[in-house]
């Protein structure tokens, strides 16, 4: 294997499920860091903000700082600020979204007929009246749709959850419409903002997860080295139904050191 000299590696199913530590990976994150590989923990959860994952892997024994995770509800803060600095956001998602949107100085109407741009995102407390609401706002035709990721099914303590995009694919069907994007991975704002964090080029950049869709087609996109652990949400029956192919499969995190 090519000398490397820095990682990103996915979180809920590759290094946490719930908030415990999946077996090996702290130490394997240990190894590949004695290793002299930086390391960015990149999430598709846009629920938190980078600090209080930093503090999650931290209790599961995972040392980390909040500049070393990339969230999705970052990367959307930035694109929105970006794109849509002053527009009214009509928000489908969590509280900890919100706040990171309003941390940025960003605008959020509850209002569906104010909207300039509806975020949608997942929400553990999702309701039909919250997709007649998104679905009023888009009805007009030039109001886009933004999603925070496009991960339909997550990780969770005891079982797989839906996510993001089952809301996002959601509220984009009933309005007919596409999303002007759909941030996270492998969208290529994530891409770039996580290269530029750990000042390392794409050809020298290990990436590890658990979704052939996202994680490994956020690295095959860039020129990364992909691995997929089959430690969340796809075993080898849906590697085998993917169009993207890793470079290497192994059963856990704890593997990829050996892979060194």
């Amino acid at each position: 294997m090519t000398r490397f000299d820095g990682v990103v590696l996915d979180v809920d199913g590759t290094v946490l499920r719930g908030e415990r530590a999946l077996p090996g990976a702290p130490a394997a994150v240990r190894s590949l860091r004695a290793a002299g590989l930086a390391t960015l923990f990149v999430t598709n959860n846009p629920t938190r903000p980078p600090a209080s994952y930093a503090d999650r892997l931290a209790r599961a024994g995972v040392d980390a700082t909040a500049e070393q995770v990339l969230t999705a509800g970052e990367v959307t803060a930035d694109y929105l600020a970006g794109r849509h600095d002053g527009s009214a956001l009509f928000v489908v998602g969590e509280d900890g979204l919100r706040e990171q949107l309003r941390e940025r100085d960003l605008r959020l109407t509850d209002d569906p007929d104010a909207a300039d741009v509806v975020v949608a995102s997942v929400d553990r407390k999702f309701h039909y009246d919250d997709l007649r609401d998104a679905y009023w706002a888009l009805s007009g035709g030039d109001v886009p749709l933004v999603g925070t990721d496009p991960d339909r099914v997550v990780p969770a303590a005891e079982r797989d959850v839906p996510g993001s995009g089952a809301i996002v694919n959601a509220v984009a069907d009933v309005a007919e419409c596409e999303p002007e994007a759909v941030l996270g991975k492998p969208h290529p704002a994530t891409r770039g903002v996580a290269l530029d964090r750990l000042g390392v080029p794409a050809d020298r950049c290990l990436v590890v997860g658990d979704r052939p869709d996202t994680d490994i087609r956020f690295g095959a996109d860039a020129g990364m080295t992909t691995v997929l652990v089959l430690s969340g949400v796809t075993d080898r029956a849906a590697l085998a139904r993917s169009d993207v192919e890793p470079d290497y499969v192994v059963d856990s995190l704890a593997a990829v050191p050996d892979l060194l």
